[in-house]
């Protein structure tokens, strides 16, 4: 009884598979999942981390840090 249930799901997985393949090759491959290439993400701006450091490093400006000038160097008295 169990070893005829095991087949049965062997084989509905089986198709179920092969069912999944035949689509992924009618639909000429997988879905782009890159973040840099997907169509729909570029839409939205949204862009993948490698590019997002590089245009920050394109786009950096140093800041200028100001020394103020301290009263401590000099003994009160």
């Amino acid at each position: 009884m169990t070893v005829t249930f095991f087949v049965i799901v062997l084989i509905l997985v089986g198709i179920a598979l092969v069912l999944l393949g035949i689509g992924i090759l009618l639909k000429r491959g997988f879905p782009e999942t890159h973040i840099g290439r997907n169509k729909h993400m570029r839409v939205r701006g949204i862009n993948c981390a490698n590019t997002t450091d590089a245009n920050d490093r394109k786009n950096y400006k140093a800041i200028e840090i100001k020394e103020e000038k301290s009263n401590l160097s000099h003994p009160r008295g």
